[in-house]
């Protein structure tokens, strides 16, 4: 199976700000300038389209689809009481604590990045049965980075250490193919 993960379009957000399960809404020029790229490409073709529910997934997914399929396991990392703030004004110690365990940790009481690889990784088993030469999934960075170190193989836990660990480097838009 080929699948062709998406990061979502640039959400309408202030710098410098923690968001995550936050519902933004993505800025309509990003969204224009990601869908003529994935166009560009023969992007989504006759492929499903797979989406997180999320403002700024979803307004791409329905412009590559009639019916895309909204799957909340595919929604970015919830961070409770952080969500919406300037990331200056999350205590140092909670980050620090959270850093300190990048598993378990529930950053502002939200999830855990264990809680985040259980959901996905449910995500992953089920669209693997269902049998798809191909597929494209609208997401979050975060959704991406463990995605694609499920696929790497081993275990829940070193799926979801090794995308905690990966350095944030997905841009707004990027495609990332995954083969299985």
């Amino acid at each position: 199976m080929r699948i062709y993960l998406v990061r979502h379009p640039r959400p309408e957000v202030p710098a410098g700000h923690c968001y995550g399960r936050s519902d933004l809404a993505a800025n309509e020029a990003d969204v224009e300038r990601v869908h003529a790229a994935l166009a560009n490409q023969g992007l989504p073709g006759a492929m499903p389209v797979y989406a997180s529910p999320l403002a700024r997934s979803a307004v791409l997914a329905q412009r590559l689809s009639p019916a895309p399929a909204f799957d909340a396991r595919l929604a970015e990392m919830d961070f409770g009481a952080w969500e919406m703030r300037s990331w200056d004004d999350i205590p140092r110690n909670e980050i620090d604590a959270w850093s300190a365990d990048l598993l378990h940790y529930r950053p502002g009481g939200g999830e855990s990045v264990m809680d985040v690889a259980a959901r996905v990784a449910g995500f992953d088993a089920d669209i693997r049965r269902e049998g798809h030469a191909q597929a494209i999934i609208i997401c979050h960075a975060g959704t991406m980075r463990l995605m694609h170190s499920l696929h790497l193989g081993g275990t829940l836990v070193d799926a979801a250490l090794r995308a905690a660990q990966a350095p944030h480097r997905i841009d707004y838009g990027e495609v990332m193919m995954l083969e299985t």
